[in-house]
């Protein structure tokens, strides 16, 4: 290609593929950048035009790029470790080392935690000498695992039951399809048997033989099958024990935090079952605790004889029940522990021996309850930020009396507390994220406030930024984040990244929209399948009441979003262009119509629930209402940095392909339009700590480049 063609953005030429559904005709000219095997010659040369443009279009930037890059690894510490945690007779952690990309997985027979005042004054050979007397091993090097691999993708780790072999799963192409090997821990050797086609994960049954996981569709890529393998023999010997019919539904392992069972859940979006098998007799069957009813989502954890159900079962909430093994098929038989409550929303339980503890979230904050089984008063562990996330961190120990946390916030760098039940608030803390450099958590303000949208919904919002960069007179930058599908929540916590857009005074806004939980089951369900353009509406209304407010100015809104939150960005865009300067969708979910009707494309039957059936004309036509890729008009758009990886799983990459081509042809301004492909990634974008960075520093680059704030 010429320099001056570098200069000029990539047409795709128009191939008209009429889709017919429901008495609708759509023609889609760029169905053909669809190539499910990644090998097509004509679809890979758009693509790299598409890499090529986007460098030459970006050089300005480079240098801003490589200073952010500096900035966002140069915050993190790098020897930076978890805190050790103690199963059965080690203690077990995992270390980052100075220059490498993967952490190595370490244990020990005592905790090799040292204070940092302590660990200041050791000299070199001291601190080897400590880690030699407590017996430090290496169970796993992930860096040598990964050397030679252009993205490499740890899946799970898991230790058998007598801690003498370790299972791990690895993925290389970045499919989320893994391939789990055995080592030998005392040895350091691997054991012949390997395992394809996997997700990743594997549970070890109480004999230390035999291992269950769960084996992927090649062609949906989801997992539907469950497997026994027993070491020492081929996995064409492996046993299949449980096949999932209902193509709607995820599958997912575990094991009883008392290790008696090992776990199956079987999960959709509004329905979910829970199959045990006895860990000590793994030649049984998983045999369902309570049959799967439409609508009904529940979760247990087991203490002794009896299963605490958190459950949906007339509780919109959720709310906590128990019953015996022998009685918990028979929802009659359920005791209520904790009953439900409209504005707050059960989200997790933690039983230990002689405590029940609880996570909930009112009116969007976090919160954690202690509850002595004794006759002890229940008590509330308190924070005092504005806006944090607070949640259940490892505890490895049912009969502990040690509760572990982890808590951050929009100023406070992450940080893992010990609380000991046995002396109420007793707490200390292990362990907070390092932020090297200059970092002052005083020079920065975190805001929590309710934005009215226009059906009268008050929605969420997290705001923070640089105190001394802040004036509330509408003269800031706001960038403006958020994803809103799945009942997942955007946590208000720490994100060291953040850091260089504050510090050039930039204001950074978490619009909590609905399709999250921020405020409990309610708000997800109002913001799913056909009450999904409340979503686009709750965006759209934040940024216009933060910038009637004074939080930002009105020419310099930036927004962003990733996967669904990428759908997000596509409609507003579509909705609202004139309201933002600059987007960024990363592997955005934007052709929702046409890929909800295909159902070899990974993960859509299990989404219907979430968006609707298109096959269905009530859903088709509200799905095509909002669809991005079909919606887009003849309009000015805002400069748009769109990225996506060819190998991703999850979002195809013809999706983002297709709406930049087409984007490219309908929009009628001269903004930038910058489309990044990662031949090498897939939905997670870069492997490594490191190299994971570069996303951010060139979002952010591509943002401040454009504010001139370089």
């Amino acid at each position: 290609m010429k320099q001056a063609d570098n200069l000029l953005p990539p047409v795709a030429k128009k191939v008209p593929f009429e889709l017919n559904l429901h008495g609708v005709k759509r023609i889609d000219d760029y169905y053909w950048l669809r190539d499910d095997e990644r090998k097509d010659s004509q679809i890979l040369a758009h693509l790299e035009a598409e890499n090529r443009y986007k460098t030459a279009q970006f050089a300005p930037y480079e240098a801003l790029q490589q200073t952010l890059f500096d900035e966002l690894i140069g915050r993190l510490d790098k020897d930076e470790s978890s805190v050790p945690y103690k199963w059965h007779s080690h203690w077990y952690s995992r270390r980052y080392q100075l220059g490498f990309e993967y952490p190595v997985m370490i244990r020990s027979d005592s905790d090799m935690r040292v204070s940092q005042a302590s660990a200041a004054i050791l000299s070199e050979d001291a601190q080897l000498a400590s880690q030699k007397h407590n017996n430090e091993q290496v169970l796993l090097d992930v860096n040598v695992r990964a050397s030679g691999h252009d993205f490499y993708g740890l899946g799970g780790v898991s230790i058998s039951h007598d801690e003498s072999k370790l299972a791990f799963g690895e993925d290389t192409l970045s499919r989320r399809m893994y391939k789990i090997y055995f080592k030998d821990i005392d040895s350091g050797a691997l054991l012949d048997d390997v395992l394809d086609g996997t997700d990743g994960g594997s549970v070890w049954a109480n004999d230390n033989q035999h291992v269950f996981y769960i084996k992927k569709d090649p062609q949906t890529l989801l997992g539907n099958q469950v497997f026994r393998h027993r070491l020492g023999t081929e996995q064409s010997q492996d046993v299949l024990v449980y096949e999932e019919q209902d193509d709607t539904y995820y599958i997912s392992l575990g094991k009883s935090l008392d290790e008696t069972r090992i776990v199956l859940f079987h999960e959709s979006t509004i329905t979910s079952q829970v199959s045990v098998l006895d860990a000590d007799q793994p030649l049984t069957q998983f045999e369902p605790l309570l049959p799967r009813e439409e609508g009904h989502e529940y979760s247990v954890s087991k203490l002794g004889d009896e299963y605490y159900i958190l459950t949906n079962w007339q509780a919109e909430n959720f709310r906590l029940m128990k019953a015996s093994e022998s009685q918990i098929s028979d929802k009659s038989q359920w005791q209520e522990v904790i009953a439900a409550a409209a504005d707050t929303r059960i989200e997790d339980i933690l039983l230990l021996k002689d405590y029940l503890i609880v996570q909930t979230r009112t009116q969007g904050v976090s919160q954690i309850e202690v509850r002595p089984f004794n006759e002890q008063a229940s008590y509330q562990l308190t924070f005092n930020d504005p806006a944090y996330v607070v949640g259940l961190d490892v505890n490895a120990s049912q009969p502990s009396d040690k509760l572990r946390i982890y808590y951050s916030s929009p100023t406070t760098p992450e940080s893992v507390y010990e609380y000991d039940l046995s002396q109420p608030m007793n707490r200390r803390l292990l362990k907070q994220e390092k932020v090297l450099g200059d970092f002052d958590s005083e020079r920065y303000q975190a805001e929590r406030l309710f934005i009215t949208a226009r059906d009268g919904a008050k929605v969420p919002v997290t705001l923070v930024y640089r105190k001394d960069k802040f004036t509330k007179d509408g003269s800031n930058p706001l960038y403006q984040y958020g994803y809103g599908a799945y009942g997942h929540t955007v946590e208000p916590d720490f994100d060291s990244s953040a850091i260089s857009l504050l510090d050039r005074g930039v204001v950074y806004a978490i619009a909590h929209v609905r399709g999250g939980e921020m405020l409990g089951r309610p708000w997800y369900d109002s913001g799913r399948m056909l009450n999904k353009q409340h979503s686009f509406d709750d965006f759209v209304d934040v940024t216009k009441a933060l910038v009637a407010q004074g939080y930002g100015d009105s020419n310099k809104v930036l927004a962003a979003g990733g996967s669904a939150g990428g759908l997000l960005m596509g409609g507003v865009i579509n909705q609202a262009p004139e309201l933002y300067f600059a987007v960024a969708a990363h592997v955005p979910f934007v052709d929702i119509v046409t890929t909800m009707l295909d159902e070899t494309i990974p993960l859509t039957t299990n989404e219907y629930d979430e968006w609707g059936n298109p096959n269905d004309k009530v859903y088709f036509d509200y799905m095509l209402s909002y669809s991005p890729y079909d919606q887009m008009t003849r309009q000015a758009y805002p400069h748009l940095l769109v990225t996506t990886g060819l190998h991703d799983s999850q979002v195809q990459y013809f999706e983002p392909a297709k709406w930049v081509a087409k984007l490219r042809d309908y929009k009628t301004d001269d903004n930038k339009l910058l489309f990044h492909i990662d031949m090498e990634a897939g939905h997670g974008g870069k492997s490594g700590r490191y190299r994971r960075y570069q996303d951010t520093a060139q979002e952010y680059a591509f943002f401040l480049g454009l504010l001139g704030l370089n």
